[in-house]
């Protein structure tokens, strides 16, 4: 029986979001764009919401007026990147396909493209963190050094912005594992459910702080996205450009970070629809961005160490 491949398409679509949102540490932050429409192609519009202060109430004349203006700003969604595969059709039939590209979509999307949009989010924090200079730089953490480091930093944010909002510490793994040699350190440590839209994980907290573990190869400061036609980077995927720093955390707002991604083509072809083999064609496309509006900058700290 022939395969429906619009509804294939949708099926797989719909799986490799969901995917995106479970497995990437960073996916938390598309939660935050729930008020950000989005037609599909590469621009999103967000919202901005400015209100006037408070003015003197009149006996007499009462309120004075306040202004309220709601505008949407078009933004573009830099990353746009993609990936085609064929499946030979002498390997795979109608029979297994589903299967087979199953596999090899999900197997991609895990090992390539959720560590790239992390990558990307966390080196883009830091940039917009650094052009507002809110970046301690060249610090090497120790076990003696590291709670007085985050004290001072969280300090800061609550400084500026108040200790109501819900913070967030991305720590890169090597980093973490120094904070769990800190003497006592359990005495700052608890366990909290950290809740991600419709994704619940357990996580541990620092003075109920929840800190996210990331792979020290997602937590740099700039990156190389490689086109995949270029000689030397015929292989895609990123590295970290040659004077990238690592970062050693990132303290946040929970609601700073407005991150989208969207999986915007994902189309199969049959093998007698293919003019290319005699093979399934598995076209993959990806929008993805993330943003700080200035108004929330002073909620942010990027910690990075030194060259």
């Amino acid at each position: 029986m022939a395969i429906n491949t619009l509804e294939m398409t949708k099926i797989f679509q719909q799986a490799l979001d969901k995917q995106m949102l479970v497995g990437a540490t960073s996916g938390w932050m598309e939660t935050n764009a729930a008020n950000v429409k989005y037609n599909g192609g590469d621009t999103v519009k967000m919202p901005t919401i400015e209100v006037q202060g408070l003015a003197n109430y009149d006996r007499d004349k009462g309120f004075n007026q306040g202004a309220v203006t709601l505008r949407y700003t078009d933004y573009k969604l830099t990353q746009d990147r993609g990936r085609t595969f064929h499946l030979d059709s002498m390997d795979v039939d109608e029979s297994n396909f589903v299967a087979s590209a199953g596999n090899v979509m999900g197997e991609f999307q895990r090992t390539q493209v959720i560590p790239e949009v992390d990558a990307y989010r966390y080196s883009k924090i830091y940039s917009l963190a650094n052009g507002a200079s809110r970046v301690t730089a060249s610090f090497t953490p120790s076990a003696t050094t590291i709670l007085a480091q985050l004290d001072k930093e969280i300090t800061t944010i609550q400084d500026a912005i108040g200790d109501a909002e819900s913070l967030v510490i991305i720590m890169s793994t090597p980093v973490r594992t120094i904070l769990n040699t800190v003497k006592d350190i359990e005495k700052h440590l608890d366990v909290t459910n950290f809740k991600a839209g419709a994704i619940n994980t357990q996580v541990r907290t620092y003075n109920e702080i929840p800190i996210l573990g990331v792979p020290s190869a997602r937590m740099k400061s700039k990156y190389t996205f490689n086109d995949g036609t270029t000689e030397g980077q015929t292989a895609g995927g990123f590295v970290a450009a040659a004077d990238a720093v690592d970062i050693n955390w990132i303290i946040t707002s929970r609601r700073a970070p407005i991150a989208i991604s969207k999986t915007d083509k994902v189309r199969i072809f049959e093998p007698n629809v293919n003019q290319n083999a005699d093979a399934w064609k598995l076209d993959y496309r990806k929008f993805h961005d993330l943003w700080i509006p200035t108004s929330r900058l002073a909620s942010v700290w990027v910690n990075t160490a030194g060259e």
